[in-house]
């Protein structure tokens, strides 16, 4: 675990496995980057920081602006400023091209971090995320929801959402995941949270972009993900040239902690095509 101070606020992130002073990993692949999701932090990657670091791969796993062991900035923090983030990390880092992944709002942080920075990746994981931009509904729900976060904190919310997050089945029969999930979401900070809504509200449409990415691509999902069902997968599967489609079954919108064997299996195999 490390922080590191870069444009005004700290950042917490993994750093494991090999790699040169070029940042490549051992083996002569690029550094696998992992963005989490909203509400969670970086330790819901941890079944694939220790799988992937413990093979020799370069893992890098950051705590976005407002979670984990980063800044906490009231307001608004767009899908741009959450890449930007990431990208002056690795500069620091001096890590230069990367397979990046990231799941829900960090999948669409993906996505933006493409939109900005296309020469930086070699690959991409989308897990359990949607291209589409926020509908008008959407965009009310989400700022009503970053009130609700901020009068309420982060306890009710959790409790409301674990059965979507982790499949209901799961629950019972992976208690300690369970456990994870829901100490992640309560341990958040309200106002992190709040702002990534406001921001993620705002997302643009990376639809018309996806033809255009012209790297290996993986689309991962849970079929019983409530959040971002199949269909939005197939989506950007349909739309990315150098695509593979994983449907990981038995699992809800996290599939990387409810079935971590098929999750890891599907990425291992885009590491090595990228």
């Amino acid at each position: 675990m490390s922080t590191v101070s870069i444009g005004g606020i700290t950042i917490g992130f993994d750093d494991v496995g090999g790699g040169d002073v070029r940042g490549r990993a051992i083996g002569g692949g690029d550094p696998l980057v992992l963005v989490h999701g909203h509400p969670f932090d970086r330790t819901m990657w941890r079944p694939q920081i220790e799988h992937f670091g413990g093979a020799g791969v370069r893992v890098v796993a950051p705590d976005l602006r407002g979670y984990g062991e980063s800044t906490v900035v009231p307001g608004k923090t767009t899908l741009e400023t959450f890449a930007r983030d990431i990208a002056a990390l690795l500069d620091h880092l001096r890590i230069d091209r990367i397979v990046l992944g990231g799941l829900s709002m960090g999948g669409q942080i993906v996505m933006e971090f493409h939109r900005l920075f296309p020469h930086r990746v070699r690959g991409l994981l989308l897990a359990d995320t949607s291209a589409q931009a926020e509908t008008a509904d959407g965009r009310r729900a989400r700022d009503e929801m970053a009130e609700r976060l901020i009068g309420e904190g982060m306890a009710p919310y959790a409790d409301e959402v674990l059965p979507k997050m982790v499949a209901p089945d799961n629950i019972r029969a992976l208690p300690a995941v369970a456990r994870h999930v829901l100490g992640m979401m309560r341990g958040t900070s309200a106002q992190g949270a709040a702002a990534a809504l406001r921001g993620r509200a705002e997302r643009p449409d990376y639809v018309e972009m996806l033809s255009h990415v012209a790297v290996p691509t993986l689309v991962v999902v849970g079929d019983r993900d409530e959040f971002t069902p199949v269909a939005d997968a197939r989506l950007m599967y349909d739309r990315i040239p150098k695509a593979s489609l994983a449907v990981i079954e038995g699992a809800g919108h996290m599939p990387n902690l409810e079935r971590p064997a098929a999750f890891n299996e599907a990425l291992a195999s885009l590491l090595a095509a990228a």
